[in-house]
């Protein structure tokens, strides 16, 4: 509609306002009030046309209907509805209205019949229902009686937009059914395809808020915006920022917002829901009863409440509570779908799988559009293929290829951190703890969140249920696994500690703190960027952390949200002490708001906590880097060293520029100069690991001058402050082997091993040291490692393992490896030696002698020769 239309329109509005309701108005002009919120005005327009002439279509009565349910004037809408059924027996819109009309005036019972006669409509006279409008109302009635979505999707909606592009209501119909199996992004593309019109409707944008409300908050917050411009007395887009502002834990201003909703609806169940949920994460379980009655009094078996109540309980993982609700849903409606998904993926949280994963077949089977039981189902066939590893409380699923190479390691390295972590924390975890690690990313985002996605996030805990990405997943250079997996069993004690009661700021900081604790090589170190947001306006005041989980901007605001959530930990220990972190963690087990228990065990209140953190992230930010300065060299990108050289004379502490000279003094092959600037960087600035860090530069230039040492020295520094640096680890183990170092061989293989299990140069470095050291029980276990991950020459491999074992006395083992060496290269003397060997025929001699070599080549260790 143009600008001068809608002018005419709301004239029109005016005029007829004005004249008591005397001048005929247009069905469209009550649709107007109606998005504009002004649901008095509409009701009162539709009632005089009602009796007027625009008695003779029944949208008027569709409008008043809507009108009065919004305000929530149940009883005047029972009789309007009544009246227009009466007047239109044959109108689906006016019958999909009836049902929560009757509802909200407790005559749930007569929902039954009324679809039955609703039934009886469509069949008896399907050809008045041919139009696209009326196509859409169809569309709505028969996914009420639960047909297949996908039919309606093509038979009726897509059917209406080819008959119709311009039919708004088809767009906002497809939009609604792809949020109700949880297809966001199908809701979103249709919604992106509408017509230009549709932004004048409030509804398209709380549709899209509601499609971006998972991945893109601000994006969500934005449509919401638009949403309430057009209609600020829009109750599902009011709602979806209360929902927003629990999610952020701020709970005022939720509370204010639903002081908006109930000016709009006094009754409105969604509205006292929330306020259910506000009661119960305060403690109040008198409020919450009261608050949760109150929702529930004009429709008494409304599953929406109970599902809503616990679906924000499992969203701050309270997942026993909120599968509590899910239950109470179902118990008034069984096919509830909202709450069977819901109560799904809690069980599967809570670690009741067998329940868990039946429930999301059985959803599955009755409704394979569902995005989420689809993804659930299909998982639950794959990890029927994981090798399931058990010990010291711990259940570990894994791919059996992976399973086979680490999966001992993981579980002494949960054992480490159980014993480590609950001493520390004075906690004792349940049992078992549950731990799948998924060889690929969407699994892992399946498995934790229904839905692809996740991206970024390396683990999840959810209280004795841990997901995590294995380093397959991760590409060329993952992070190290061991951390991942501490930082995660560092959740299950605090929520097992605090009953899963505690904000997600404390509980993400304590777990990156303690990360540091147990290897200062998993520390994250405060980068350029990260030193900059502290000093400028970007850090989050203590009382207010867990918002900056929510409303981060970029992947980089969320890992500053990490960041400075372990700076406040560091803190709370360092001025508190962490006796009294424990004592804080105990009061949020018992209910105690984390505002009210910072306060009462640092001495501190809300304020000093707030400005004494600021100071001290300040202080530790200004100890980075003091003296180095931050100016961007304003040059090409192909500028040579000279012209940057000059730069940095005028500037001659910008870190960037030094960086930048160094990479381009060694492209140039200017290596003394190079390493000048070099150690000047490191000086200025000897935290930083990044891209182009002091330590790969001066490893570069000692390479490049054959100075094994220096280069050596530089890439241990860069470890100890990098444990995922598994490019240093490789080639300091190279070196290591030249040098015939074999315990230091054996440390950073091990390293490595910690952040890539999945290669073979760890292992096969590992064996040749192991080998060398006379650990012959470790060498075998790297060469088996070798031969699952390195096909390049089998025969060789199956041969050594053969040497070992027999050295062993594991003469059986010893026979099917010569065999599998035999099998691969027919002709190997020593293998044929080897086998008359071990079958106790010593006529040929000794077999040649195989010690392990001063350096290992790549494919073949002794180099042995074959005929």
């Amino acid at each position: 509609m143009s600008f001068s239309a809608r002018a005419a329109r709301w004239i029109r509005l005016l005029f007829l306002m004005a004249s008591g309701g005397s001048a005929f108005a247009d069905v469209e002009d009550g649709e107007a009030l109606y998005r504009a919120g002004k649901y008095d005005e509409c009701a009162q327009l539709a009632a005089r046309e009602i009796t007027g002439i625009g008695g003779w279509t029944e949208r008027w009565r569709v409008l008043k209907v809507r009108a009065e349910m919004q305000r929530g004037n149940y009883a005047e809408a029972m009789e309007t509805v009544e009246r227009g059924m009466r007047r239109f027996p044959a109108s689906i819109n006016l019958r999909l209205l009836a049902r929560d009309v009757y509802r909200y005036n407790g005559r749930a019972d007569a929902v039954p019949v009324l679809m039955e006669e609703l039934d009886r409509v469509v069949q008896g006279s399907p050809q008045t229902f041919a139009t696209p409008e009326a196509r859409v109302a169809l569309g709505r009635y028969f996914l009420l009686t639960k047909q297949d979505s996908r039919r309606v999707l093509d038979l009726f909606y897509d059917t209406a937009i080819k008959e119709q592009p311009g039919l708004i209501e088809a767009y906002l119909a497809i939009a609604e059914l792809a949020l109700a199996k949880q297809d966001f992004a199908l809701a979103a593309e249709t919604l992106r395809k509408a017509p230009r019109e549709a932004a004048a409707d409030p509804r398209y944008h709380f549709l899209l808020a509601s499609a971006y409300s998972d991945e893109d908050q601000s994006g969500s917050e934005k449509e919401l915006a638009e949403a309430l411009k057009l209609n600020p007395h829009h109750v599902d887009s009011l709602l979806l920022r209360v929902d927003h502002r629990v999610d952020a834990e701020k709970y005022d201003e939720a509370a204010t917002i639903l002081k908006q909703v109930q000016a709009v609806n006094p009754h409105e169940p969604r509205a006292f829901a929330y306020l259910a949920v506000l009661a119960h994460l305060r403690n109040d379980a008198e409020d919450e009863a009261a608050a949760r009655k109150s929702a529930l009094a004009r429709w008494t078996a409304n599953p929406e409440v109970d599902h809503l109540i616990g679906r924000k309980l499992s969203q701050k993982y309270r997942f026993a509570e909120g599968s509590a609700y899910q239950r109470r849903a179902l118990e008034f409606d069984r096919d509830y779908q909202p709450a069977r998904i819901q109560l799904c993926q809690d069980l599967l949280r809570l670690g009741e799988e067998d329940e868990g994963w039946k429930l999301a077949a059985g959803i599955f089977a009755g409704d394979a559009y569902n995005v989420v039981a689809y993804n659930l189902t299909t998982l639950h066939d794959r990890i029927a293929t994981f090798r399931t590893l058990q010990g010291d409380g711990f259940v570990v699923r894994m791919d059996p290829r992976e399973a086979d190479l680490y999966g001992q390691r993981v579980l002494a390295l949960l054992s480490r951190a159980r014993k480590t972590l609950s001493e520390r924390y004075g906690a004792s975890p349940p049992t078992p703890v549950i731990v799948e690690i998924f060889p690929q990313r969407r699994e892992f985002a399946v498995r934790t969140f229904g839905l692809p996605g996740a991206d970024g996030l390396l683990g999840v805990c959810f209280g004795r249920v841990i997901t995590a990405n294995s380093p397959a997943s991760q590409g060329a250079h993952p992070s190290s696994w061991e951390a991942v997996l501490w930082h995660e069993f560092c959740h299950v004690v605090t929520l097992s500690k605090t009953r899963n009661k505690m904000p997600r700021w404390l509980s993400e900081g304590i777990s990156v703190y303690e990360e540091e604790r147990a290897d200062p090589s998993w520390a994250t170190p405060m980068s350029p960027k990260f030193r900059a947001m502290i000093l400028g306006k970007e850090l989050t005041p203590l009382s207010q952390l867990s918002a900056a989980f929510l409303g981060a901007k970029t992947s980089t605001h969320l890992q500053f949200a990490y960041y400075e959530s372990e700076l406040a930990v560091a803190f709370l220990v360092e001025r508190a002490g962490l006796p009294a972190l424990k004592q804080v963690l105990d009061d949020l087990g018992a209910g105690v708001p984390i505002n009210e228990a910072l306060p009462r065990r640092t001495g501190m209140t809300l304020k000093q906590l707030d400005e004494r953190f600021a100071a001290f992230a300040r202080e530790r930010a200004q100890r980075v880097a003091p003296h180095a300065t931050w100016d961007e060299p304003e040059l090409p990108p192909d500028a040579s060293a000279s012209a940057v050289s000059a730069w940095v004379v005028k500037h001659p502490r910008s870190f960037p520029g030094l960086r930048r000279l160094a990479a381009k003094l060694i492209e140039e092959g200017k290596l003394a100069r190079a390493r000048e600037v070099v150690e000047t960087l490191r000086s200025l600035y000897p935290e930083y690991v990044g891209p182009e860090n002091p330590y790969m530069l001066l490893a570069a230039i000692s390479r490049k001058q054959s100075d094994d040492a220096a280069e050596r020295k530089a890439l241990e520094e860069l470890v100890a402050r990098d444990g995922s640096a598994s490019p240093a680890l490789l080639r300091l183990l190279d070196i290591e082997e030249t040098a015939h170092d074999w315990k230091s061989v054996v440390r950073d293989a091990d390293r490595l091993l910690a952040v890539n299990p999945l290669i073979a140069a760890p292992y096969r470095r590992l064996a040749v040291a192991c080998e060398s050291l006379g650990d012959l029980d470790q060498a075998v276990g790297a060469y088996r490692a070798v031969a699952r991950l390195d096909d390049s020459d089998p025969s060789d491999l199956h041969y050594r393992l053969a040497r070992l074992l027999q050295k062993l006395g594991r003469r059986d083992e010893a026979r099917r490896e010569v065999l599998k060496s035999l099998e691969e290269a027919p002709r190997f003397l020593d293998a044929h030696r080897l086998l008359l060997e071990l079958a106790g025929n010593a006529a040929t001699g000794p077999p040649t002698p195989t010690p392990a070599p001063a350096t290992a080549p790549a494919t073949n260790p002794t180099s042995i020769k074959r005929n």
